[in-house]
C-alpha cells in the first residue's frame, strides 16, 4: 500500500480547487472573511516593508498588500495557485514563486515582515515551518498569522481522522498556536478576531481572549520575531 504523503495530498487539493478559489477570493478580501487582514498589517508594519506572503494561494492578498505599499513576494506550493497569481500581474515589487514553507528559498533575515492566512494549518509540521518563517524574517520585525478558528469550516478536512484515516489539516486552537509561537522565538505583539456575521462586537466586547477566540472563524496574530 502506497505511504500517505501529506505534502503531496495538500498539494493536489489545492491545485484542484485553485479555480474555486480563486472565483471567490477577491469578495474575501475585500467585503468577506479577510477585509480585515492588510488594515491589521497597516497599524504595525510600515509601508514600504519587503513582506513574504507565505501561502499566498491565487496572490489576491499579496495584491492588496501591493497595492497598500508594500514590496510583496507570494509563496505557495501550489502550481495552479500559482499561475494564477502571476496571470493577475507581476512587477518589481510584487512577484510570486512556486515553494515549500517548511524550506524557503531565501536566504536568513530577508524579509522586513511576513503573512501567513491559513497556511500553517496545512502543513504536517507547522513548527517546521514557524520556524521556517522566523529564518527568514529580520530581528525584531513582524510575522502576521491569521489561523483558523473553531468555527470556520474548513476544519471539516481533518474530521476523518477519527476513523484513524489520515488528513491534510491541523487542528490547532488559537490558544494552542499562541503558545507554541512563544515557545519557539516569538513574542505576540497583537491579535484580533474575524467572526461570522451573527456575531457582534457587542457580543464579544465583554469576553476573555480564550472566550473570544473560541467564538472566531479565524484569529489574527501579530508576532515579533524575538532576539
Amino acid at each position: 500500500m502506497e505511504t500517505f504523503n501529506w505534502h503531496k495530498e495538500a498539494e493536489k487539493n489545492w491545485d484542484d480547487r485553485a479555480d474555486f478559489w480563486n472565483q471567490s477570493s477577491e469578495e474575501r478580501w475585500e467585503h468577506g472573511n479577510r477585509k480585515t487582514i492588510v488594515p491589521f498589517i497597516l497599524k504595525h508594519i510600515p509601508k514600504g516593508s519587503y513582506i513574504a506572503d507565505l501561502g499566498c494561494g491565487d496572490g489576491y492578498g499579496s495584491f492588496k498588500l501591493h497595492e497598500a505599499g508594500y514590496r510583496v513576494i507570494g509563496i505557495d506550493f501550489s502550481k495552479e495557485m500559482i499561475e494564477k497569481a502571476k496571470s493577475r500581474g507581476e512587477n518589481e515589487h510584487l512577484q510570486f514563486l512556486q515553494g515549500d514553507l517548511t524550506k524557503l528559498p531565501f536566504p536568513d533575515e530577508t524579509f522586513s515582515g511576513a503573512m501567513a492566512i491559513n497556511s500553517i494549518e496545512w502543513i504536517e509540521k507547522p513548527l517546521e515551518a514557524l520556524n521556517e518563517m522566523r529564518r527568514v524574517l529580520k530581528n525584531g520585525h513582524l510575522l502576521c498569522v491569521g489561523l483558523l478558528g473553531p468555527t470556520a469550516a474548513p476544519r471539516m478536512h481533518s474530521y476523518r481522522r477519527l476513523y484513524g484515516e489520515p488528513v491534510i489539516c491541523n487542528t490547532m486552537m488559537p490558544w494552542e498556536f499562541e503558545k507554541l509561537a512563544k515557545e519557539n522565538g516569538w513574542e505576540l505583539v497583537d491579535g484580533e478576531g474575524v467572526y461570522k456575521s451573527r456575531v457582534t462586537e457587542k457580543l464579544v466586547a465583554s469576553l476573555s481572549t480564550e472566550l473570544k477566540q473560541a467564538l472566531t472563524f479565524m484569529w489574527l496574530f501579530m508576532l515579533r520575531k524575538a532576539e
